[in-house]
């Protein structure tokens, strides 16, 4: 068998061994698709949300604005909001150069803006409180994403999405539907609000990956994956490499990194790129899982053998357990009121389960061993995937993933007995999972 696509199969393989909630994946050496996947019920050319890729691609827009002399790298970046700067502005603030927010080496050590309490999230970058001298040392700040987003607005007239359909990808030929989500002001969320397709996202990092292909400038495409900041003291092992100009260093290259697994890792030493999409969120360690399997199963093996390009129709997998363990029904159960899961009522019935939370009352179908498309609990306009298994003896694991604009979920075990019924849950951080983190009790 050839070694690489043998090496493709142990990718695969490990993944669904360590439980990684994959939705799809390409690679490719000097050009050339290897594999290309698609978890089932996901498919080629639909819009997936990017998350913090998004920050790379504000970031080349920067860059070929750049290039045109339409703005300076070492400008301190209030040259160009005069208007939002507060009467007697922080000098560290002052200080702060377009560079430096590159490398997320700003003047603060969280993001100023606050989700669904603020309205212009890049007018408090202006007015918050700094911290430290910038220039200095390495905080991740999507606040400054959003900056350098409406950066792009002000000097080009058109948000980043129509600026880079424009400028990038139109040009390069990635012409999937795209969008991007706002913030209440109407500026595109320069940080986290992209949405596109797998295959688009590697066809602009191949272009990276051949020096801007034309499109980008040569020097941006080459210098923005250079390490331009240490980030030893980050807790995960793939974010110590460095960080370049809105992308992370990985130790063979760099990558576009999106919370939840949206990963285009760029190998230029030998020509591979690893572009993912997936929901690891569940997982405080699932991005890493998705690094370590390409990094050990593939990449030593990359050129070789060639291999023909292969075509992967996977599923995404559900919960395991045991079949003749599950229960027919449950009672009713009640919950005291002030429970940290929002819980009134629940009762189980074949492979549902019915309950009441703050959302109302809502029900969760579920397939045993597999996902069952459905709609979120509580929340009919979101789309979702839901599996169980039963685990142990009346113990029932049941999993959820919203699969729309926030791919997100929770994860829920159900200890069961005649007259009780324990919940526990955790989930991933959205308004969607609201009420889904915490254990409960209740009796019937």
């Amino acid at each position: 068998m050839n070694e690489l696509k043998r090496r493709i199969d142990s990718f695969v393989a490990r993944l669904r061994r360590e439980d990684v909630n994959m939705h799809g994946f390409i690679l490719s050496v000097a050009g050339a698709k290897k594999a290309t996947a698609y978890y089932a019920p996901f498919r080629e050319g639909e819009s997936h949300r990017m998350y913090s890729v998004s920050k790379t691609m504000t970031g080349i827009a920067v860059g070929i604005l750049a290039d045109e002399g339409k703005l300076f790298l070492d400008a301190p970046i209030v040259r160009y909001f005069e208007d939002k700067l507060p009467k007697n502005p922080d000098p560290r603030l002052l200080r702060l150069t377009i560079r430096d927010m590159l490398r997320m080496a700003t003047c603060y050590t969280r993001t100023t803006y606050r989700e669904g309490v603020d309205g212009d999230w890049a007018a408090t970058f202006f007015t918050a409180t700094p911290s430290h001298e910038p220039g200095t040392v390495f905080h991740y700040d999507t606040s400054c994403s959003q900056v350098l987003a409406a950066l792009v607005c002000r000097l080009s007239g058109k948000q980043v999405i129509d600026f880079l359909e424009e400028r990038v990808f139109r040009p390069l030929g990635a012409t999937d539907e795209k969008f991007w989500l706002r913030d209440p002001s109407g500026m595109c969320q320069g940080g986290t609000g992209l949405c596109m397709s797998l295959r688009d996202l590697h066809t602009v990092s191949l272009a990276l990956l051949r020096g801007g292909q034309g499109v980008i400038p040569r020097w941006y495409a080459e210098e923005m994956g250079k390490p331009h900041i240490s980030t030893v003291l980050c807790t995960n092992e793939e974010e110590r490499y460095g960080y370049g100009w809105q992308c992370w260093r990985t130790r063979a290259g760099y990558a576009m990194y999106g919370m939840g697994g949206q990963l285009a890792v760029i190998c230029p030493e030998k020509q591979a790129i690893l572009c993912t999409i997936a929901d690891t969120r569940l997982d405080p360690v699932g991005v890493q899982r998705i690094y370590n399997a390409f990094f050990e199963e593939i990449y030593p093996y990359i050129g070789t053998e060639d291999t023909a390009p292969v075509h992967l129709g996977l599923s995404t997998h559900g919960v395991a357990g045991n079949p003749a363990l599950s229960m027919a029904r449950s009672p009713e159960y009640r919950f005291p009121s002030g429970n940290p899961l929002n819980l009134k009522t629940l009762r189980l019935e074949g492979d549902c389960l019915y309950y009441e939370n703050a959302r109302g009352q809502v029900t969760l179908p579920f397939a045993q061993g597999e996902n069952k498309r459905i709609a979120y609990p509580g929340w009919p306009e979101v789309p979702a995937l839901a599996s169980g298994g039963w685990i142990g003896k009346s113990v029932l694991r049941v999993r959820c993933f919203a699969i729309g604009q926030a791919p997100c979920g929770f994860d829920m075990l159900l200890y069961f007995s005649e007259n009780r019924v324990t919940v526990q849950s955790r989930c991933s951080g959205d308004p969607v999972t609201a009420g889904y983190n915490g254990v409960a009790s209740g009796e019937s």
